[in-house]
């Protein structure tokens, strides 16, 4: 898998006028339409009501503390920061030393055995333990967290590497893959103006079997998260080969696969963006689509066209754009850009406790 260097922020739009001074709320939905942040409310609110214990590996930065505070404040979840206690003041939540920790031992067999037919020692095995990334991923590996949110300081193969040694992809996925959610005040589009987006940071040109794997992931986790039916748009400028080319005929073969694979999914393709979403458009372009003029999930062909599509969105639309959250790993890991606010990480929390929820 070839990795996209995209950590993940809550990116909401900055004022009409002035400088930009950190990510506000920003709410201009017309009339009966729900806030641009509810999808983020509803995370903090999904979050409280069954707190999950979340590990933040660097603990050390000063948007880390400032996040953790919020999140013992509102109640989000139950965090372990880890780095050195004498610089870490953070009530309510518990401090641990990778390098002096109680488990460290037993963390270090645990990923010695793990990685033994890659040839790591248990002394390797022990030294690793002190990397605070690969020991916030043990913990959650053995049980003693539900997940981790790193990346404030760290690249995203750092944070991804440990996932993958350790916690490896969910059972039946091929491809970890990443989307966001979209949230704009046009409220025609998608659901109430929502809309989830991938992949748009991780798979850089992902080959029609992958892009397959994308859609039905990214169908999964619409459901889950927004409670209901994903129609999967399949993206080229192509609409039902109207264009020949590469692309549209890897989306094409991309689309039957997926049918193949997940035959009680709605995804159609290969759909031009306005076929997608437009349904005067859609009935000229696509008639009898499940799918075209009503879609809410946009698989992009590449990563290039996802990342463009997501920050058009974002800056012209004035769309608060959530993610990329990660889907395909066991277990809940997230990854932060290094740009981070701390209200951005208390976000991230939210969402990754919500995936611990749902992993149960």
């Amino acid at each position: 898998m070839r990795l996209a260097g995209h950590g993940l922020t809550i990116y909401r739009p900055r004022p009409a006028n002035g400088p930009h001074k950190g990510y506000k709320r920003h709410t201009t939905r017309q009339e009966g339409a729900a806030s641009m942040s509810e999808f983020l409310d509803r995370m903090k609110t999904a979050a409280k009501a069954d707190r999950k214990k979340i590990v933040l590996p660097e603990g050390e930065d000063p948007r880390t503390i400032a996040a953790a505070r919020q999140i013992v404040d509102e109640g989000i979840a139950d965090l372990v920061i880890l780095g050195d206690p004498a610089k870490i003041d953070v009530p309510g939540v518990t401090v641990i030393d990778p390098r002096t920790a109680e488990r460290h031992d037993e963390y270090a067999a645990a990923f010695a055995e793990l990685r033994k037919k890659k040839g790591v020692t248990l002394p390797e095995a022990m030294e690793q333990m002190n990397d605070a990334t690969y020991f916030g991923t043990m913990m959650v590996k053995m049980g003693d967290a539900d997940g981790l949110v790193s990346g404030a300081c760290h690249s995203t193969a750092n944070t991804l590497r440990p996932a993958l040694q350790i916690l490896k992809t969910a059972p039946g996925t091929k491809l970890v893959s990443a989307f966001f959610i979209m949230c704009t005040d046009k409220a025609e589009y998608g659901e109430n103006g929502t809309l989830l987006f991938a992949d748009c940071g991780l798979n850089i040109n992902p080959t029609a079997d992958e892009l397959s794997e994308i859609a039905i992931a990214s169908a999964g986790s619409w459901k889950k998260y927004m409670s209901s039916e994903p129609k999967v748009a399949m993206l080229s400028f192509s609409t039902m080969g109207s264009a020949k080319g590469d692309v549209p005929t890897k989306v094409q073969e991309a689309t039957a696969l997926a049918h193949e694979k997940a035959p009680e999914l709605a995804v159609d393709g290969d759909l031009q963006l306005d076929a997608a979403l437009v349904p005067s458009v859609a009935e000229l372009k696509a008639p009898g689509s499940t799918v075209a003029g009503h879609a809410n999930v946009l698989v992009f062909p590449d990563l290039e066209a996802g990342n463009i599509g997501y920050k058009l969105v974002q800056r012209f639309a004035g769309a608060e754009a959530y993610g990329p959250v990660l889907q395909g790993i066991a277990k809940p890991v997230n990854d932060l850009s290094r740009g981070c606010s701390a209200e951005d990480i208390v976000g991230v929390v939210a969402i990754t406790a919500v995936q611990a929820q749902m992993a149960e």
